[in-house]
């Protein structure tokens, strides 16, 4: 992705040097497994993390010039994501509200609660803020295999799909619904959410590119790679070794990749309608 020369968003709060110690976890590494696979389902890690307490250390880390790259890099993400939302927006009579992204290492306070590292890159819509420990770039490498810059632009513009969820009032609708629902319904209507959220993610990469130019060769590979990745098909075979398509709130490695692919094909709002009888 084409960076060099362009600008960073303002809505960066870095929170790096401020990020406490160490986690007190009752359950230990099983419990560190339970967050990574409930953050790379998509899901709000608060809902686990919530409860759990630190050790009240803080510690002192500094950053690598690697790390401070990739924040140079997820703030131009950001910038682009403001361009194209605002236009998009202006065309319906709307005004976009920018989210803000928070930095921060080791651990985080949010309007959703308390979170973790390991609870990877989230939206939390009581504060409208995305919350992002640089270090899951390396998880998405490592574990996952997502190469390349555009799998984090991928996972960045993601969640500001949800953000604009949020603002249209699909996050809220959402929330409610699965409430009244049984937990199998509830599922399936958050796979509706996040297949949005993918399809946003690609629309944004659409219009960015013909704003400003931002693809080279490879990136919307890159994406798609991610976008399998974190499949619910792919996460239950690589932590439980069987599939369990009830349990599915993300949908699957085939379908993130569709409505990506969607997105960035049609660049048309109007065909992102995951909610509509039969399109998932």
């Amino acid at each position: 992705m084409r960076i060099t020369g362009r600008r960073g968003s303002s809505n960066v709060e870095d929170r790096r040097g401020m990020s406490g110690g160490k986690m007190v976890m009752g359950g230990g590494i099983g419990t560190i497994a339970i967050v990574l696979i409930v953050w790379l389902l998509g899901g709000d890690p608060s809902q686990i993390l919530g409860t759990m307490d630190t050790d009240g250390t803080t510690q002192t880390v500094e950053a690598s010039a690697e790390e401070d790259q990739m924040a140079q890099f997820v703030s131009v993400v950001l910038a682009d994501t403001e361009e194209v939302w605002k236009m998009i927006f202006q065309q319906s009579g709307k005004t976009y509200r920018e989210p803000k992204l928070v930095l921060f290492r080791n651990q985080v306070e949010s309007a959703c609660g308390f979170a973790s590292a390991a609870s990877g890159p989230f939206y939390c819509p009581g504060d409208e803020k995305i919350y992002i420990d640089l270090s899951f770039c390396d998880v998405l490498k490592e574990r996952f295999g997502a190469q390349g810059d555009f799998a984090v632009a991928y996972v960045l513009s993601h969640e500001v799909g949800h953000h604009v969820q949020n603002l249209l009032g699909t996050l809220g609708q959402v929330q409610s619904a699965r409430s009244r629902m049984s937990e199998r319904e509830a599922n399936a209507l958050t796979v509706k959410l996040e297949l949005q959220a993918d399809f946003l993610a690609g629309l944004w990469a659409h219009h960015a590119d013909r704003m400003m130019d931002i693809l080279e060769d490879g990136d919307i590979e890159e994406a798609l790679t991610a976008a399998a990745a974190v499949g619910d098909d792919n996460i239950q075979m690589k932590s439980q070794g069987r599939v369990v398509p009830d349990d599915f709130t993300h949908g699957t490695s085939q379908q993130r990749m569709s409505w990506f692919r969607k997105g960035w094909q049609t660049g048309d709002f109007a065909q992102g309608d995951t909610f509509k009888r039969g399109a998932v």
